[in-house]
C-alpha cells in the first residue's frame, strides 16, 4: 500500500501570517461548491491556520462579502 502524503499548509509554505477576511478570493479556495467550509484533511491546512480560515470565512459572511449559500 502506498503511503498518503499530506498537503503542506498553504500559509506555512508561503510564510504568511494567516487569512484576512477581506481577501475573498483566497477564502473561496477553502470553501466547497456548496459554500461549506472544507475540513482540515481536505484543505491541507495545519490546525492553527484552519481555525483562522474558518473564523475569517464566518466574519466575511457576516459582513456580506461571501454568501452563505451558492448562487
Amino acid at each position: 500500500m502506498a503511503s498518503i502524503q499530506e498537503k503542506p499548509c498553504y500559509f506555512c509554505v508561503n510564510n504568511s501570517t494567516g487569512p484576512d477576511f477581506k481577501d475573498v478570493n483566497l477564502l473561496k479556495r477553502f470553501v466547497s461548491a456548496g459554500m461549506k467550509i472544507m475540513p482540515q484533511r481536505r484543505s491541507g491546512l495545519c490546525a492553527k491556520h484552519q481555525r483562522k480560515v474558518a473564523r475569517a470565512i464566518k466574519h466575511a459572511r457576516t459582513l456580506a462579502l461571501m454568501p452563505y449559500m451558492p448562487e
